[in-house]
């Protein structure tokens, strides 16, 4: 039946309780998208733009875009951007956000707790119209939405260069996205994340680092990713992914020129949706102030 998820979505006259934040494969290369105090982490300009395709071949099915700026000012200052396009059939989520942290050094040895904050707008645009079971006489669908909310979240990441901790919510604003005229109303819901990595030094040419990202909101189950990446010679990555109880991806990228990152991933889905795999791109090009030498990469 065509247009099936969105029908399970936006059925009438109910509250959703789920999930409703972009989901990300590659997260440890998206940090600053879930937590602000990630801005100016690491010491370049660091641009990141990311394409999703959920699902892939079922009809309507999840598109996510991404685009990211994060860059240090002194030793204290971070600062960066971040935008997000949602895409779900009829219904489209953009956001567009503001992240300022501030660096705080615990120790001789680099250790360093970074608070941020973010601020922006988000925009919800839904065309009825666009259903293929459009039908004029439903009240619940004779008017198309378009609102803007705002929002505001926070954030702690705490990092060396081995290890990093993060806590952070994107939202911390309620808002309800459809209005009670059309009898249905999706409540935006505060999502709390928990990231973690460690990096372990193989030797000099092989690095191997397990991650970890946990994000809970009310009313949904947990969801938990849990990932080991290996990284070659400092330009090669390749690892993998599982997300508990729905999916095992697969994850490489290379570093090339120095400078350029290109990242890919494949999730097999493992829940009903099997045979609908998503697809997960990325490219990062990094911006050092450095004049000589070469920056050794971050894994995080």
């Amino acid at each position: 039946m065509k247009n099936v998820i969105i029908i399970v979505i936006f059925v009438a006259s109910c509250n959703l309780y789920s999930q409703q934040d972009s989901q990300y494969t590659q997260y440890m290369y998206n940090t600053i998208i879930v937590n602000p105090a990630y801005a100016g982490s690491i010491d370049r300009t660091s641009i990141n733009a990311v394409h999703r395709t959920q699902w892939s071949g079922l009809e309507s099915a999840p598109t996510t875009q991404t685009f990211s700026v994060s860059t240090p000012f002194g030793d204290k200052i971070g600062f960066g951007i971040s935008g997000t396009n949602d895409v779900i059939g009829p219904s489209r989520q953009s956001t567009f956000l503001v992240d300022f942290a501030y660096k705080l050094t615990l120790n001789d040895s680099g250790l360093l707790l970074s608070l941020g904050t973010k601020i922006g707008v988000g925009i919800i645009d839904v065309d009825y119209g666009d259903l293929d079971i459009y039908d004029p006489s439903d009240v619940t669908l004779l008017t198309d939405v378009k609102k803007t909310s705002p929002k505001a979240g926070v954030g702690a990441y705490l990092y060396s260069k081995k290890w990093y901790l993060g806590l952070s919510t994107p939202n911390l604003l309620k808002s309800n996205s459809y209005s009670s005229e059309n009898s249905s109303v999706e409540t935006t819901k505060t999502h709390l994340y928990f990231i973690g990595g460690y990096v372990f030094d193989i030797n000099e040419n092989f690095k191997f680092k397990p991650a970890a990202l946990m994000k809970y909101v009310k009313g949904a189950p947990v969801s938990v990713d849990l990932s080991a990446n290996t990284m070659i010679f400092d330009n090669y990555i390749a690892g993998i992914s599982y997300r508990l109880g729905d999916s095992v991806s697969f994850l490489m990228s290379v570093l090339i020129a120095g400078n350029l990152t290109l990242g890919y991933a494949y999730d097999i889905n493992g829940t009903s949706l099997q045979g609908s795999g998503s697809h997960e791109a990325f490219i990062r090009y990094d911006i050092t102030n450095r004049v000589k030498g070469r920056v050794s990469p971050r894994f995080f």
